[in-house]
């Protein structure tokens, strides 16, 4: 006890030196630090083995630095008075990190668990709402997109700048050369920074700091000294002149970096302000200047500053934009962003951060941080043009480069701008046919619920002029028409799709009454939802990131699941990136968030397997009922007035098991939906394969009974409610996802094809009959545990640190999948310990999985030869009441064939997906993928089969309209895999030679 009592001393002892001498905190800071160090200290040595990897010093150092950035982000005013005020006693983000020598990258990383175990300490200290203000999620995403655009703007400003050094010989230049090459680059990066701060509002989206930075550029390109140019203007083909009067600059920048011309007009004249409003400059119409760096530019509409680049001026411009900057980091305790002019490793890290590697979300979606890195996989639409540097003087003839994040995001920006933005703000002349041919007329309430739900979206600031500090207009109107635009945009989409997705149906049921699509509250919620999530992807805003839609529509992530083919089906012109952003999110959606509390996958769940019911409602996992439209309105203050019920809706309508509204009844007869054909719960391919599969299953259920009453009976008949044909549905697209990362792990493992197997018919069995062990729970942390305990029964030579440690290599790891596992103790005690709570994934094998699955387990022993009869289609005897209708255990599913194709006779030309084990050799973490598809796209805004079918066409001999270039490499999200699965009759083979079980597993440290 003295020995813990001593100890504690000597931590608080190295806090306090922290405090004091490495970061000099004044007493009222030290005193707030303090205060949280004494109450959460006990959850540092409690929780040793859940951060980080290293020795106890190193964990003590990342506590240290978390409760520091909390105290200073939480410890702050409110917005708006800090906003306004300076805090002269502030300190920084990147000076946390310098003192307890940690990269950002590992910080985010960690921050996570700090968050989850921390949280209840945070939440007494700081109030219910310390998540929001917190704000860790937001500053990772910034983080990241400041990554990208800081590249972006190093290789911009060197196609057109000498660099800084290595040039001398190429260009005379005075002795200072170097020096006054750097300080442009240094006033440009530092000018990008004040125009975040100062033109723009809230929403600084990737989209709109890219306009930012070209627009610098441009300013560069009129400012600096023609000595220190990489091009000749006059020379260059890439420039667009306009007949005599010289370049276009502003267009031909467009032009090579995919921007629209209007936006970065707007954007010129922010950072016009910017420059006289902070520096002090005075402007003047560059059409009545005399400088040599405007010779041969079309100066109409150019705006020109007399000294802004001259040597004496130059540096005093610096001083002034490092002061503005440090004002605003001190206050906001936010990551320096000068640092990227230097790539300093020790503070950046090395390596690649996915937008999803921290999950802090709301209180109901604690499993966000085990999501999906998959989002992160960035591929070309169609490379972008860009200059590149040659050695001749001019910029080269080929402008095709590399895509990189920064340059696809603004290709997909030119697909919302050319194709949607042009589009009426209201349904067409097609939808609104549709729309009056229902049992009533139902124009009026889906454009007012159109706007409603995009306003709760995308909601308006209040009319006050809250301005930033140092802002150069109000901060609400900034905010408002940034607001505006994206609803426009969701909206317009919106309208767009439902009309291919009417016209889809129509042309099946032969008949343009669609009532009992149209008059579906929560698919319509869906749909909005889709639209804005497509609309915030192209954007890649920092404040509004998922699972913001979810929240504010009022729907849950098993709904949205329900809609995201459909969606991807009847919008062909949807970009490839975008196309990957919805199949990515339908595995984060599956692998955990429709298993956390309140997602309405439980509403359906407790019908179709009535005996899970029980501990369903003992955990409290059931849906709250779906807001209606006017308490939406209420709450985000939307004057559209109430929206009235679709008569037809009382006539038929059988509610929901939450008393949200649902979808009619309808007598369908021989009638069968279009999308029954197109499963809407499976992934976009499955049509397609399973043309080619001899497997002939029933027809998974239409888009209609997705959305109805769970208890109704499903239209296609069979007996089932409409809750067993989703569930048995859902199940199915689980077993596939499952399937892809049991056979990454094996291929990592080089384990053999009867322990893949053996595992996927293990974790088959346990999805049927030991269902409730998902609850709260990552699908990984089942696949894991049943790998391990296969391994263990099978008698290999495997350890859990094994698995894990190859687990960490998977693309979509993250390690609070290992160390943060749900358990709950609620109705019993174990080793005195009560209550629900997180645990590492060892303590969770050994006293939650291994009671739950051993008699399923034993079976595949030597005393498990009956294990073939239970695989037989009576497996709905199970004691959790697995659902009647349900498919028979299967053997593993059949994978796309790893092995090199030729694929022509007169070409020497081979195929082949590319296979996990050679990933990380070739491709970054960043961008992982399992199938490598050679050769860009052929057109832009196709879809890949489009460009398979012309790559054919090539190699057959058929005449192709457009050059195919094999120089560049195509990525195709992981989700392509999984809707290459398909379930097969038949019967995992049992096990032979196996030893008993074993329960206990020794409390090893996973390799973290």
């Amino acid at each position: 006890m003295e020995d813990s009592k001593s100890e504690n001393g000597v931590v608080e002892a190295r806090f306090t030196e922290l405090c004091k001498s490495g970061l000099s905190l004044d007493e009222d800071m030290f005193s707030k630090a303090l205060k949280f160090f004494t109450e959460s200290k006990y959850l540092l040595s409690a929780n040793m083995s859940a951060i980080a990897s290293g020795t106890p010093e190193e964990i003590e150092r990342y506590w240290f630095a978390f409760i520091l950035y909390s105290v200073k982000r939480l410890s702050g005013k409110n917005d708006e008075i800090q906003d306004m005020e300076i805090d002269k006693n502030g300190f920084t983000l990147s000076q946390i990190l310098k003192a307890t020598k940690i990269n950002i990258i590992d910080f985010f990383k960690e921050m996570s668990q700090f968050v989850l175990k921390a949280g209840p300490v945070l939440r007494k200290i700081y109030g219910a709402d310390w998540e929001k203000r917190l704000e860790a999620k937001e500053l990772q995403a910034n983080y990241i997109h400041m990554n990208l655009l800081s590249k972006y703007y190093k290789r911009v400003y060197h196609e057109f700048f000498l660099k800084s050094d290595g040039e001398k010989d190429k260009q005379p230049a005075p002795s200072s050369t170097t020096g006054n090459v750097s300080s442009y680059y240094r006033f440009g990066w530092l000018l990008f920074l004040a125009l975040r701060r100062h033109g723009f509002g809230r929403f600084k989206d990737l989209v709109a700091c890219t306009n930012g930075l070209v627009s610098i550029l441009a300013i560069l390109i009129l400012h600096v000294p023609v000595r220190f140019r990489n091009f000749c203007i006059r020379d260059s083909p890439h420039f667009v002149r306009k007949e005599s009067k010289g370049v276009e600059l502003l267009a031909s920048l467009c032009n090579i970096y995919e921007t629209s011309e209007d936006d970065l007009r707007e954007t010129m004249k922010k950072t016009n302000d910017v420059i006289v409003n902070i520096l002090k400059k005075k402007e003047c119409p560059a059409s009545e200047c005399k400088a040599e760096n405007l010779d041969h530019i079309n100066t109409d509409d150019l705006t020109y500053f007399e000294d802004l680049m001259e040597e004496s001026s130059l540096t005093s411009s610096l001083i002034i934009l490092e002061k503005d900057y440090d004002d605003e980091i001190q206050n906001n305790c936010q990551l320096d962003e000068r640092v990227f002019l230097s790539d300093e490793e020790n503070l950046l890290g090395i390596g690649s951060l996915s937008e999803g590697a921290i999950g802090i979300g709301s209180a109901k979606r604690k499993l966000d941080a085990l999501s999906s890195p998959a989002k992160s996989i960035i591929t070309p639409l169609s490379p972008p043009r860009s200059p590149l540097l040659s050695p001749s003087k001019g910029l080269p003839a080929n402008l095709k480069m590399t895509a990189t994040p920064v340059t696809t995001a603004m290709t997909t920006a030119k697909w919302l701008r050319t194709v949607i933005s042009p589009l009426p703000s209201k349904p067409s002349a097609e939808l609104e046919r549709f729309l009056s041919s229902c049992d009533k007329d139902i124009s009026n309430d889906i454009t007012r619920r159109a706007r409603i739900i995009l306003e709760a979206i995308f909601p308006r600031s209040d009319l006050g002029e809250r301005c930033i500090a140092g802002s150069l207009q109000s901060a609400n109107l900034m905010d408002n028409i940034w607001a505006e635009q994206r609803r426009l945009e969701a909206m317009k989409l919106y309208y767009r799709v439902l009309e291919a997705l009417c016209t889809a149906e129509s042309q099946v049921v032969h008949a343009n009454n669609l009532t009992f699509l149209l008059s579906n509250e929560r698919f319509h919620r869906c749909m909005l939802a889709c639209s804005a999530e497509l609309v915030l992807a192209t954007h890649k805003t920092v404040t509004m990131l998922f699972p913001v839609v979810l929240e504010r529509t009022g729907i849950t992530a098993f709904d949205l699941s329900k809609v995201i083919e459909s969606f991807i089906r009847h919008e062909e012109s949807l970009p490839r990136e975008l196309r990957r952003h919805l199949n990515s999110l339908e595995e984060r959606l599956l692998e955990s968030m429709v298993w956390e509390k309140g997602s309405s996958m439980y509403n359906s769940l407790i019908v179709a397997r009535p005996a899970l019911s029980a501990e369903i409602n003992r955990l409290g996992l059931l849906a709250e009922p779906m807001p209606s439209l006017d308490a939406v309105a209420m709450h985000f203050n939307i004057p559209f007035g109430s929206l009235q019920p679709v008569p037809s809706l009382h006539k038929h309508e059988v509610p929901g098991q939450n008393g949200d509204i649902r979808s009619p009844k309808r007598v369908c007869g021989e009638y069968r939906n279009v999308l029954a054909e197109r499963n809407s719960f499976t992934s976009p391919l499955k049509d397609r394969l399973l043309a080619f599969s001899s497997l002939k299953s029933r027809l998974p259920p239409p888009l209609q009974s997705a959305f109805a009453s769970p208890t109704r009976p499903n239209p296609g008949g069979g007996g089932e409610t409409c809750a067993e044909t989703g569930i048995n549905v859902f199940f199915s697209k689980i077993l596939k996802l499952v399937a892809v990362r049991i056979n990454g792990m094996v291929e990592r493992l080089k384990l053999n094809q009867h322990i893949r197997e053996t595992v996927y018919c293990f974790v088959q069995q346990i999805l049927s009959q030991r269902t409730a062990l998902f609850f709260n729970r990552h699908i990984d942390q089942i696949i894991l545990c049943s790998l391990y305990g296969v391994a263990k029964i099978s008698q290999l030579n495997l350890t859990f640190k094994e698995i894990v440690y190859n687990y960490r290599k998977q693309p979509q790891c993250k390690p609070q999948v290992f160390r943060s596992v749900y358990v709950d103790r609620s109705s019993s005690r174990h080793n005195g310990k009560t209550g629900q709570e997180h645990v590492d994934i060892i303590t969770f094998y050994n006293e939650v999985f291994v009671p739950c699955v051993k008699p399923l387990l034993v079976e595949l022993g030597p005393a498990g030869a009956t294990l073939k009869s239970n695989l037989l289609p009576e497996v709905h005897r199970n004691t959790e009441g697995q659902c009647p209708g349900s498919p028979r255990v299967s053997s593993f599913p059949s994978l796309p064939d790893m092995s090199p194709k030729k694929v022509s006779a007169a070409h020497n030309v081979y195929v082949s997906p590319l296979r996990s084990s050679k990933m990380d050799a070739l491709i970054s973490h960043s961008s992982r993928s399992y199938y490598a598809c050679v050769g860009e796209s052929t057109h832009a805004y196709q879809s890949p089969s489009k460009d398979l079918t012309a790559i054919n066409n090539r190699l057959n001999g058929k005449k192709v309209n457009s050059r195919l270039n094999f120089d560049d490499v195509g990525l195709v999200s992981d989700s392509l895999v999984v809707g290459s699965l398909y379930l097969q009759n038949g019967s995992c083979a049992s096990s032979s030679g196996i030893a008993a079980l074993n329960p206990t597993l020794k409390p090893e440290q996973p390799d973290s």
